[in-house]
């Protein structure tokens, strides 16, 4: 996520309740659709992890993940869960080339402040195999604001997703919006995006 410390601490602080609102969720079928993308044994990244279901999900697919977080609580929880390799690190840490067949970045590049997404991105094309596969999800709007739990979050429309993607040499093959209660109790709506290297 970003380095913004109000955000960071709020995560720190519900940790466990985070994590109890995240087990409680929805299926997502687009976890799915990316697993069954991945080569058999690929190696993967989920880019501001949280506590973890989605990269234990997918270890218990068969894949190997990198998990990543900058709040260590987090890390402590995602790090529980058998075949995931948990680590402190934020999206500066982004580095490499050709590592990975494939990036989950589940609603955690909306915590990047918007002059930053670029170079982020640009950071997960680089680490990514050709033909590798994003997963980025956003919330939908316009603007930055810090939520009543003091999360700062970057807000993009749907053509400046693509745009952003597309400019940092991806190309997107699918999307899906909806509109979802969040932790802070405030029904938003948002995009995700699966784009290909």
């Amino acid at each position: 996520m970003s380095g913004d410390a109000e955000t960071l601490k709020s995560y720190a602080d519900r940790a466990e309740e985070y994590a109890a609102y995240i087990e409680s969720g929805w299926h997502d079928p687009a976890r799915d659709a990316f697993v069954a993308a991945m080569p058999q044994g690929g190696r993967v990244l989920d880019l501001g992890c949280g506590p973890g279901r989605d990269a234990a999900a997918m270890a218990e697919a068969g894949l190997h993940v990198d998990a990543w977080d900058p709040v260590p609580a987090m890390v402590a929880l995602a790090g529980e869960h058998p075949g995931v390799t948990a680590r402190q690190a934020g999206f500066d840490e982004i580095a490499g080339d050709v590592v990975y067949d494939g990036v989950w970045a589940s609603f955690s590049l909306l915590h990047a402040p918007r002059t930053d997404l670029p170079r982020h991105l640009a950071a997960l094309h680089r680490a990514l195999k050709p033909g590798g596969r994003l997963h980025v999800g956003m919330k939908l709007g316009e603007g930055e604001h810090r939520d009543s739990l003091g999360r700062l979050y970057t807000f993009v429309t749907g053509a400046e997703l693509d745009g952003l993607l597309q400019a940092a040499g991806f190309t997107p093959v699918a999307r899906q919006t909806g509109r979802d209660t969040g932790l802070e109790g405030r029904p938003q709506d948002w995009i995700t995006v699966t784009a290909r290297a």
